[in-house]
């Protein structure tokens, strides 16, 4: 059948790739001119949706970590793919684990071509999979890479991977839209992918057939996509940087949907909430800003001070303050509506009393400088933000002036993002924002990667004495096969971290939409960096 379905589809086959092929000029051609955009947003029975990001969609090569989640994950498929019910077969039709869950056996889809005409079977996967195996130190924060053994295709309908241990995350992590998504082997520089690709050739339900950067990008519905077409033709994804002029946008006609976490504030969001032009949309929790205290720190070694820190913070006044209410408080690390985080822990609750009462039973006497001391060193800290957050600027602001009155000093200063990540990562602060990975890492990937200097987890944690107890549990945890002997270690390593104070937890983020009341099926999915254009329509 995969032979006859060749010719079928070839001729289709060549005109996607005349647009979208391997080795095209993305600097941005002629595919689809501004002009054909604009007269087509205003026909009757619109079926193209002007999308807009805050910057452009940067290198889609699928196997890397620079471009925009949302471009990736419709140009490209995984074997399988995530569910609220579980997971689906994508690419892969189904499975088998074996016995001791260590061997997954995929039955790869029948008859699923890339975009340029080349057949998407087993062989294709595994291509794919050396050329990710190749670069496997850039993906090792994925525990799955820690245990493969190896990959095969023994034959073209089947693929399988082996690991040294079972792995009860195995299955979210292929379906993450990057780093194990399908890219057209003619893609690969001499079947490779860590230094570049040719093109951005899928199987997925659209192709990209035009962008100039910075300004905007076109994806076309995939006429031989294997599953089912999507409504919504094309999608044309303007760059506004801006906030406020993402809203005028939308207010004008010129877009029709706004959705991500970061694309639109809480005081935008505020004023739609009764409108009857633009719906608003709003997720569950999907990852929680924190401030992560280092613990190798000469005070914040000091667990008085840390707990003395999280009674200081006023969530509450956090949450209505800045984010009007649209981000609830948190009081733990990861909200309870994540799996295995619905553990009975309580909450630092806001008490300026008793902050006071810790510190003076530690040692920490006020100054007629208004600041506390013991020993003769002043209780005074230090706060990294990324300063391209003007969210992060504000909490911190807020925070300097309340833990001030509480004879605490905190400098606060910003540093431009890949700044603030290094010195986060490499243990170069006292107290750091941090946001959790969110879904799908949390909490199984975000916790292993704790054990590692990944992020700024690792350096943190140094200075807990049971440092080693909680990361030989995450390890037991990843590879246990038990259900109930899995949350009893996830409660184990969520209550030493909450009762170690390492963490700050601010407020629960969510995903958030705004769009025309005439687009339907918007909605949010397992990933929070996915954008379901699939389901959409008018």
């Amino acid at each position: 059948m995969k032979k006859k379905m060749i010719a079928a589809l070839l001729g289709s086959a060549l005109m996607l790739t005349a647009l979208s092929g391997c080795g095209q000029n993305t600097d941005g051609g002629n595919a689809v001119q501004k002009n054909e955009i604009t007269a087509e947003a205003g026909n009757t029975g619109k079926d193209e949706l002007v999308f807009v990001n805050y910057r452009d969609i940067r290198d889609l090569n699928p196997h890397l970590y620079a471009g925009e989640m949302y471009a990736q994950s419709i140009l490209y498929d995984t074997l399988v793919s995530s569910a609220e019910d579980g997971y689906k077969g994508c690419l892969a039709e189904d499975w088998t684990i074996s016995e001791d869950g260590r061997t997954y056996t995929f039955n790869i889809r029948d008859g699923v071509y890339f975009s340029d005409g080349t057949l998407c079977d087993a062989n294709a996967v595994l291509a794919n999979f050396n050329a990710i195996i190749e670069n496997k130190e850039r993906h090792t924060w994925l525990e799955m890479m820690n245990l493969l053994v190896g990959v095969s295709a023994p034959d073209s309908d089947t693929f399988v991977i082996e690991l040294s241990e079972p792995y009860y995350p195995m299955l979210t992590e292929l379906g993450c839209i990057r780093p194990f998504a399908m890219i057209s082997p003619n893609c690969m520089k001499n079947g490779s992918t860590k230094d570049g690709v040719e093109g951005y050739i899928g199987t997925g339900p659209y192709v990209l057939t035009d962008f100039v950067t910075d300004e905007y990008a076109v994806f076309e519905r995939n006429e031989n996509y294997w599953g089912e077409k999507p409504k919504i033709r094309r999608i044309t994804v303007k760059v506004i940087p801006d906030n406020q002029t993402r809203i005028m946008a939308l207010e004008s006609g010129e877009i029709d949907l706004i959705f991500g976490k970061n694309m639109i504030d809480a005081d935008a969001i505020s004023q739609y909430l009764n409108s009857d032009k633009f719906t608003v949309g709003l997720s569950d929790p999907t990852s929680t800003r924190h401030i992560v205290l280092n613990t190798t720190h000469e005070i914040l070694g000091d667990l008085a001070v840390r707990q003395a820190l999280q009674y200081a913070t006023n969530r509450q006044a956090i949450s209505d303050g800045i984010f009007y209410g649209l981000e609830q408080p948190a009081g733990t690390l990861y909200a309870s509506t994540i799996p295995y985080c619905d553990v009975d822990l309580e909450p630092y609750s806001y008490d300026s009393e008793k902050t006071g009462h810790i510190l003076d039973e530690a040692g920490w006497v006020m100054g007629s400088d208004g600041i506390r001391a013991k020993d003769g060193k002043k209780l005074e800290l230090d706060l990294l933000y990324n300063s391209d957050s003007v969210t992060e600027k504000t909490i911190s602001e807020y925070l300097q002036s309340e833990y001030q009155k509480l004879g605490i000093s905190m400098n606060i200063h910003g540093e431009e993002e890949q700044s603030y990540r290094d010195n986060m990562k490499a243990g170069n602060f006292d107290m750091v924002f941090n946001i959790c990975w969110g879904m799908p890492y949390d909490p199984q990937s975000s916790l292993a990667a704790m054990r590692a200097p990944v992020y700024g987890d690792f350096a943190a944690q140094q200075g807990l004495e049971d440092k080693d107890q909680i990361d030989r549990a995450i390890t037991d945890i990843l590879t246990s096969t038990d259900e109930t002997r899995r949350q009893e270690l996830y409660s184990f390593v969520l209550t030493r971290l909450h009762e170690d104070a390492v963490y700050i937890p601010l407020t629960y983020e969510c995903n958030k939409a705004l769009y025309t009341s005439d687009l339907h099926g918007v909605h949010f999915g397992t990933d929070q960096y996915d954008v379901p254009f699939a389901d959409m329509y008018y």
